[in-house]
């Protein structure tokens, strides 16, 4: 019996590098639009962040959903108010490459509005009246690229990293390679940068996890119902996101419209993790007040567990830079019908297991800070 037993321990002993090996931690960059506090933004960050299997090596930030300085201030914040300080925020590209909002203003009597301007939708709050005023309130100061309005969560004490976005995705990059998993939420720009800097950068990864495209998606929701093609983070920078699609990539997955529109942020997820005491949870609790789709959620859920998606389809993908009414739209072909072009193939997510996916977001939304391991810089 004790020669059984001790057997049995050696083979357990030899097994364990084995098992450890396949419990290593997956290390990604975050590359983000920071609008906040709370929203989608704030919540994609945090499922990476609260997940016990992830080394998130930085945090760089775009313009997008709102300005680039706002948006830094926002994150640092976050990272504080959940302790996780010890993740670096890196500010990135204040403006797309090449499209411009007095371009995009000036376009709108000819190709029609879109329903979400980002950064350059933020209109002026009107002064509240006030007791005894006889003059008309005026309108508040509409925020520029630089301004920096006082926070509602509070202001960060701690400070961006003193370097540009691409050049720290560059850097991570090259000291991990092909271990570093890019996760694009935002516009592309400062992906794009970073291929420019180096066409290697693409290559040097494990892959990049895309929020962004359109294909069909089948909603009444007016934004996507008369425009099924056009998506905020491909259209606010075509461009780039041209630049990113093109490059190669060891894997592209894409978390499109179709899917994310399945996907809502309700009340009842709320108020479950609400019922949890840790940091994140209080966040979400404290600052998550909008109720709409988990864009950003669901791409970043979707790396971590993969068979939460249950259809996709490869495709071969671009984005229209005519300038014209299609610019920024999604373009897709199939292998057979493909230009020819340096394309690359694209894993498309097109639906979700909705009760595994809300079982995952909560789960990671209500468990405690996981310990912060050495940092690999």
């Amino acid at each position: 019996m004790r020669r059984t037993l001790y057997t049995l321990l050696l083979t357990l002993a030899a097994l364990l590098p084995a098992a450890a090996a396949g419990a290593e931690r997956r290390m990604v960059v975050i590359d983000q639009d920071g609008s906040g506090p709370g929203g989608s933004n704030m919540m994609s960050m945090l499922v990476l962040l609260q997940s016990p299997h992830v080394d998130v090596l930085g945090i760089t930030i775009v313009t997008g959903n709102a300005w680039r300085d706002d948006e830094v201030r926002h994150t640092l914040r976050l990272l504080e108010l959940t302790a996780r300080s010890d993740v670096p925020v890196v500010p990135g590209a204040v403006f797309p490459l090449l499209r411009t909002v007095e371009e995009t203003r000036l376009a709108t009597p000819l190709v029609g509005q879109v329903g979400w301007l980002g950064a350059w939708g933020q209109k002026p709050d009107a002064v509240p009246p006030q007791p005894g005023m006889v003059e008309p309130p005026k309108p508040a100061h509409v925020l520029g690229p630089f301004d920096t309005p006082a926070l509602l969560e509070g202001e960060p004490h701690t400070r961006p990293l003193a370097e540009d976005a691409a050049h720290f995705l560059l850097r991570q990059v090259r000291a991990h390679p092909h271990e570093v998993t890019i996760y694009a939420a935002g516009p592309l720009t400062n992906i794009a940068l970073a291929i420019a800097i180096d066409p290697l950068f693409a290559g040097l990864t494990r892959g990049i996890v895309i929020m962004g495209g359109s294909l069909n998606p089948h909603t009444d929701d007016p934004e996507f119902a008369s425009s099924p093609r056009h998506e905020f983070n491909f259209w606010f920078d075509p461009e780039a996101a041209r630049i990113t699609l093109r490059a190669h990539w060891p894997r592209i997955d894409l978390t499109t419209v179709d899917v994310s529109i399945k996907a809502m942020f309700t009340q009842q997820m709320v108020d479950t993790i609400a019922r949890s005491p840790h940091p994140a949870a209080r966040y979400i609790a404290n600052y998550s007040q909008e109720r709409y789709y988990l864009w950003d959620e669901l791409a970043a859920c979707a790396w971590l567990e993969p068979s939460i998606i249950t259809k996709s389809v490869d495709l071969y993908m671009d984005v229209d830079v005519s300038h014209g009414p299609a610019y920024g739209e999604t373009l897709t072909w199939s292998a057979a019908l493909k230009p020819a072009l340096d394309l690359q193939l694209v894993h498309a997510q097109l639906d979700v297991d909705l009760p595994r996916f809300t079982r995952q977001f909560v789960e990671l939304m209500s468990a405690p800070t996981p310990p912060v391991t050495a940092a690999k810089r």
